[in-house]
This record gives structure tokens, sequence and C-alpha cells, in this order.
């Protein structure tokens, strides 16, 4: 395959770019793998790259029912962070964070990653004291992160107002190297350098059955035949309790809609990313002008991937006091993705009651930022089949045992 460059495009210019290439293969499932992902999405096409790069796995099929990066992958505010309190939660973010920084050069292509800080308000003293003990944390665990006075955070968002009746701005929790990408690019670039390394991507494939034997995996049925695999990676977040019930197990998960929107295109006005959890609202502002703007979840479990405008008018509300200037602003468009949450809003990567079915959900409405991480974490569980140092502490049996990674509390808001 190609390597994009300075040069390629040069050399594409004079002959009218007509010599480019797909950037992945769209070939017919074979009749049997060394690895199934189910889900190509970020976090499973990051785990067949990882699987390959790290592990030399590259037996693998990547089998999404219906377009890469048409699921939560597609639909989300694309914020990258990992200022978290507990130990093994701010190390998988972290991790993730830090392959950002690099994704581009690894894959050959631009995810525009972008490193433009991420200020999380607080609007309460509750929430001051909360977010100090997150920094005196971070920074025991390795992770840049400090606490801003009010005048700080107004001369890094000048649109801000600070003195807002309700919810007045006290300070900030500040990581200077969180920022953004961008979600499709990030899919593709996965896509391309699996495909690069022989993987199969097939789209349109939907999952309809999986095969076992002897209580291991033997494979999947899909709407395109049977597939066979020696092991078997669920990871397709909303609806992972669907194919868990295929598999014969449940997951202690619920689905429901996140929403976002984002606003007509204005000029530059906002260039950190700013979450005030309080109102539980979170604003920055895209490559292309638009305000991009996120809520909470439904307060109901659905598959919609509408959202309602309930949730638009009591986020925009909010937002509208602290953000006065994008009170005449007309919203462009409206989404949802469904999310997966745990009761401790942590994820599950995790073996499973089938042998050789490993699975991957819970991100909850955290898992953009999450996607390299996630992605090493686990590609080394399927490679091994036990986990690693990373995803250790993320096993399903923990709920039963009573071992939660309580971020629901402790980080303020479960993004």
């Amino acid at each position: 395959m190609k390597r994009y460059s300075v040069f390629a495009i040069a050399r594409e210019a004079l002959r009218f770019h007509t010599g480019w290439e797909r950037a992945w293969r769209s070939p017919e499932p074979k009749r049997d793998y060394e690895v199934v992902i189910v889900g190509a999405g970020g976090h499973g096409l990051a785990t067949a790259y990882y699987l390959g790069k790290n592990h030399g796995i590259r037996n693998v099929a990547v089998i999404e029912k219906g377009w890469l990066g048409g699921g939560n992958s597609g639909r989300n505010t694309t914020i990258i962070r990992s200022n978290y309190l507990q130990d093994s939660s701010s190390a998988i973010f972290e991790k993730a964070r830090s392959l950002y920084e690099t994704l581009s050069q690894d894959l050959n292509y631009n995810v525009m990653f972008s490193p433009r800080g991420l200020l999380m308000l607080a609007q309460t003293h509750h929430e001051m004291r909360g977010y100090k003990r997150t920094v005196h944390a971070n920074r025991l665990q390795g992770v840049e992160t400090e606490w801003i006075p009010p005048e700080e955070v107004k001369r890094l968002v000048p649109i801000i107002n600070l003195n807002g009746p309700r919810y007045p701005v006290l300070g900030a929790q500040y990581q200077a190297r969180g920022g953004t990408a961008r979600h499709d690019a990030v899919n593709w670039g996965y896509a391309r350098a699996c495909s690069e390394m022989g993987m199969d991507i097939i789209q349109n494939c939907e999952v309809t059955g999986i095969a076992q034997s002897g209580g291991q995996v033997t494979g999947v049925e899909t709407t395109r035949g049977a597939i066979g695999c020696r092991k078997l990676g669920i990871v397709v977040a909303g609806h992972s309790g669907v194919l868990a019930e295929m598999a014969g197990f449940r997951l202690p998960i619920e689905s429901m809609a996140l929403q976002a929107l984002v606003s007509e295109p204005v000029k530059p006005c906002i260039d950190v990313v700013v979450m005030a959890n309080t109102v539980h609202g979170y604003i920055s502002q895209s490559d292309k002008g638009e305000l991009v703007i996120g809520g909470g979840t439904d307060g109901f479990n659905n598959y919609s991937q509408r959202g309602s405008f309930q949730h638009v008018e009591e986020t925009l509300r909010a937002l509208i006091e602290t953000f006065p200037i994008i009170s005449r602003l007309k919203m462009l468009r409206q989404w949802g993705g469904i999310v997966d949450m745990t009761g401790d809003r942590s994820p599950i990567i995790s073996k499973t009651p089938l042998g050789n079915c490993f699975i991957n959900c819970g991100w909850g409405t955290g898992g953009f930022k999450a996607i390299p991480g996630s992605g090493w974490a686990m590609a080394e569980l399927v490679a091994k089949g036990e986990p690693g140092a990373l995803a250790s502490e993320f096993d399903m049996w923990r709920f039963r045992e009573g071992r939660f990674i309580d971020e629901s509390v402790a980080a303020g808001v479960a993004h």
C-alpha cells in the first residue's frame, strides 16, 4: 500500500489524482480466521491493529453489521483527556492520550489530533474540592494536570461568563495536553493500517449467532455465512448485551442514548475544550467553525440514535448562562449514540464464561478518548488469554465481588 506524504500529494496532483488506491480492501469473508473481532468502530479496529503490531497476529477479520465507524465512533464529540481519579482509570486513559500524540505518524494517516487543552469547570464548592483532589492524584500518577483560578480560566476562554447567577465559575482543572481528534480519521487510519497488514475488514455483515463447542467459541453465524475462529473479541459498545446473550451470558450494563449537536459555523471564538459538569454540558469548536456541544445521557434505556429535544434544551439553557455569546446561534444538526453504561461508569475488558471469547464494553460516554489504550489492552488480552496491567482491574466479575472502579463520583462526570 502506498505511503501518504507530501511527495505523494505532489505526484498525484501532476496526474490529476488518478493514482490513489482504496484506503482498505473490502474482501469476501474467509471460512476461518485465528481471531474475529465483532465491531469495526475505533475500539475494534484498534484491537485488530495492536494484535498485528504488538503480537504478530494478522489472520484477523473485523466484521461490522453496518459501515465502518458508523456507530458511536462517528457519533461523539471527540474529546481526549486522561484526568481521572482512580489509578486504573488514569493509567488506561493516559496510555490512550499518549498514543494519540503519535498516532498520525504510527498509522501514516492524519487523525488531526489537536492538543488544545481541556478545562473542567468547578461551579460549586463541592466540585472545586473534588477537582483539587484529582489534581493531587494525577500528580502521583504522573498525569500532567493543574488547578487554575477563575482569572486564568477567563484568559484561556475570553467568551466565558464567570459570574453566572446560578453557576459561577470558581476555577477549573486544566489538562494542557488534552484536546480533540477527528473521529472519522481515527477509524479510517486504523482500518487502512489493518488492511495493509492483511487483515479483512468485512462491512454489512451482521452477527446472528455465536457457535460454540465444549464451552469454547468456534465461530460466528453471520448474514454472509458462517465464519470460524479460534478466538472471538466482542467490541460493539451499546449492543454488547445483545452479543453477550448470543454467547450465553449476561453483562452488568445498560444501553441508553447520549446526544450531541453542532451549531452553524462561526469565526474562531474558543480554542480549548470546556466541560461544565455541574450542568452536564461541554463545548469545543471544530476546524469548520461549528461549536460542538454535548450533554448527558437520556434518563431511560433505549437504542435510539436521535436523543430527546428536552435534553437539548436542558443542555443549552445551562451553557448559555456560562457562554452568553452562543444564545443566538442556530443548531445545524443533532444526533445520538447508543452507549453502554456500567454501574461504576468504568469499562469492562475481560474474559467471559465462554472460552476464548473476550469482551470490551462499558465505556459509557467516554469511549472515543480511550480508543488507542483500549485497543492496546484488548489486543494483549486476546493474544495472551490473560489481561495485562492495563486491563487487569476491569474484569466483568468485579461487580459480583464488590471491586468497583467508581468514576461516576470520583471524576465528577462519566465522560
